[in-house]
């Protein structure tokens, strides 16, 4: 049976929802100037669900034109945990089926990885715009040679606009990511946060070169 694309993307970002709302049980793990990075155990795999906060310097049109997983976006271009992106299929809109690689990683203790998720963009009445995915299978990309095939469960970032503050935006984010293959559990437990961190100083980087 065809997979149901767009109620698995409805169903993604309905959980970004409850997980913006649910301020419950996460546990700090990290903190940069430009973000805070806590967790806590998923209810989806039995990893981590991992939630960015941070203020980025820039208004939530700029950011969001540096985040938003179009291809040919500029996600490739500052996130060094995006090799490349493609749209394999737009299902509307606002949702397309999407494969995205990643280089190897951790002194190459985590080889290259790919992952075909479906991704949803939705815009709210006060300009928030969140981008939510989770993994899919599709009969156009199957596992590639070369790369480990990695899981994202239910995960997006909100881009929030700061009211008065026309030039500043909140970045939520959350991310839970089964790399696959045989990775020992302190290697991914060190790597999301540090990853999440790097997430947020490559991005604030690029929004002012955006901006400049």
């Amino acid at each position: 049976p065809a997979m149901d694309y767009a109620g698995l993307a409805e169903a993604a970002a309905g959980k970004m929802e409850l997980y913006r709302q649910d301020p419950s049980g996460w546990r700090g793990c990290r903190r940069t100037s430009e973000v805070s990075v806590s967790w806590r155990p998923s209810a989806e795999f039995a990893g981590n669900v991992y939630r960015g906060e941070g203020i980025l310097p820039a208004s939530p049109q700029d950011v969001w034109e540096c985040i938003k997983p179009v291809a040919g976006g500029l996600r490739t271009k500052w996130d060094q945990n995006v090799k490349d992106f493609e749209v394999i299929e737009a299902i509307s809109d606002t949702i397309s089926v999407c494969r995205t690689t990643t280089p190897s990683a951790c002194m190459r203790i985590i080889s290259p990885r790919e992952f075909v998720d479906v991704v949803l963009m939705k815009q709210y009445e006060d300009g928030t715009m969140l981008s939510a995915a989770t993994n899919v299978e599709h009969p156009l990309c199957p596992p590639q040679p070369n790369f480990v095939r990695g899981f994202n469960y239910p995960c997006g970032c909100f881009c929030i606009p700061l009211p008065g503050e026309p030039d500043r935006s909140q970045l939520l984010s959350f991310f839970q990511t089964d790399l696959g293959g045989y990775l020992p559990q302190t290697v991914v437990d060190s790597f999301f946060p540090a990853s999440i961190a790097g997430f947020y100083s490559n991005l604030t980087k690029a929004v002012k070169t955006l901006k400049a």
